[in-house]
């Protein structure tokens, strides 16, 4: 058998991390496995206002890099790989991954979750020719363009806010006719003379011949359904969609205790299966920020020192 880490974690957002973070400190031998770049989404926040002594202009990207420089320098080590399968049950539990085998005595499971769709038609062939789930990585695409920010809760007005510095006019459409972002952030938003509102709203359909020029929004109370299309001079406009997110917990259907997609654990965020964890958002949990992602992070990691010990 290969090597044998104390401790394995799937997942280098700020849950994973911090779990790396205090396995680390500890003296655990820890392993990180992440399929992409760490931070998960988190990368893609253009601004941090309420994360703890966090500095002034704090972003996703700065944050995590300073989170995965802490792991690395208490001794997490880190791997690029995509975990395709897990067994779970046992002493010791194993990771198939695309490029390797990884052997450990606990997991903390903290893959996240993926931005939600509208579900609309027009949607997935249009992504990333009009279509976003990310501000940081497209604002810069429509400048001066006009922008529409799907969703009402606290992300889709923060990214409404950021867009804004953008676009020469942002409109919010939400399904309801109040925001349910904390009442702060609504606030600048209410205040900033760029964004508008469009109320009790959702989009049904996104169109266009290889870029997006015509959106068709119904009024979930009357039924009406208004057509809205791009400028002429501009020829098109941007639709950002972050109306939340599906668990990126698929792997573990079957094998651990599940409810609706999320995976269920104690306060210690014990699975259903000793040894396992996890932390995040992944996990079932009425809040998700980076704060509450972290906390759980530490707690996963102290509870796996517990057990091996045990």
């Amino acid at each position: 058998m290969e090597k044998i880490y104390d401790v394995m974690i799937i997942g280098a957002g700020p849950a994973g991390l911090a779990a790396g973070t205090y396995a680390g400190r500890s003296r655990l031998d820890t392993l990180i496995i992440e399929q992409a770049k760490d931070g998960g989404q988190i990368v893609i926040t253009a601004e941090i206002e309420n994360y703890p002594g966090g500095i002034e202009g704090e972003t996703g990207p700065s944050l995590v890099e300073r989170m995965s420089k802490q792991a690395s320098g208490f001794g997490a080590q880190k791997v690029k790989d995509t975990i395709v399968d897990v067994e779970l049950e046992g002493e010791i539990k194993h990771l198939k991954g695309l490029n390797g085998d990884y052997y450990g005595k606990t997991v903390i499971i903290a893959t996240g979750a993926n931005p939600r769709p509208i579900g609309c038609p027009g949607e997935k062939e249009l992504i990333g020719k009009g279509v976003s789930y990310c501000a940081t990585c497209d604002a810069a695409f429509f400048e001066d363009f006009q922008i529409f920010v799907v969703g009402g809760g606290d992300s889709a007005v923060e990214e409404a806010l950021y867009l804004a510095k953008f676009g020469r006019k942002v409109t919010i459409i939400h399904r309801r006719d109040e925001l349910r972002a904390a009442k702060s952030i609504q606030e600048k938003a209410f205040a900033n003379e760029k964004i508008d509102f469009l109320w009790d709203s959702v989009v049904v359909e996104l169109s266009g011949d290889g870029i997006l020029d015509t959106m068709v929004v119904e009024n979930v109370k009357t039924k009406e359904r208004t057509t809205i299309k791009a400028d002429e001079e501009d020829g098109t406009f941007g639709v950002f969609v972050f109306i939340g997110f599906t668990p990126h917990a698929q792997l573990f259907e079957g094998k651990l205790d599940m409810e609706n997609g999320y995976i269920l654990t104690d306060d210690d965020m014990k699975t259903s299966i000793p040894g396992v964890f996890a932390a995040g958002d992944v996990r079932k949990k009425s809040l998700r920020q980076v704060i509450t992602a972290a906390a759980d992070g530490a707690i996963a990691a102290t509870q796996a020192e517990r057990y091996i010990e045990g």
